[in-house]
């Protein structure tokens, strides 16, 4: 006989809410400095993905599909309007001319780097937060935080 699931308890809701706050923290972050250098966040993702997904300098529509968590034919059009703009460049696959091959240009890269180094010093602060479940925030209520 299958034993009976345990109960949830207030403090795995409030682990989970303090968890989602974290990235959803850093993910406006990311926003807000990829927007700042000039690249939409999407395009930052696209740059990362092909920087540090799979194998160094290059990735395929497919791989940047599954680490972008889109669509190909979505992923067909950032790419393009990443190449137009001079942040990545393609090209036919070899032996296999049937795959895409997306790299980085200088642009591109230059991008990149100050972007990773801007968050940089966020991953540091957020680690241990997340990591560590003795950080959740004491209880509060509207009225503790000000608002009525």
């Amino acid at each position: 006989m299958a034993a009976k699931p345990r109960a949830l308890n207030s403090n795995e809701f409030r682990r989970l809410a303090w968890f989602h706050y974290q990235l959803r923290r850093f993910l406006r972050l990311s926003e807000k400095a990829a927007r700042a250098s000039g690249v939409t966040p999407q395009q930052h993702q696209l740059l990362l993905g092909i920087r540090g997904y799979t194998r160094p300098g290059w990735v395929t529509i497919s791989e940047l599909a599954e680490f972008l968590q889109e669509r190909h034919n979505a992923v067909v059009g950032l790419v393009e309007r990443a190449v137009r703009r001079g942040l990545v460049r393609k090209g036919q696959g070899l032996p296999d001319r049937r795959f895409v091959r997306v790299r980085l240009t200088a642009r591109g890269g230059t991008i990149l780097t100050r972007l990773t180094k801007l968050h940089r010093g966020e991953l540091a602060r957020i680690r241990a937060r997340i990591l560590d479940a003795t950080r959740i925030p004491p209880k509060t209520t509207m009225t503790s935080m000000g608002k009525k």
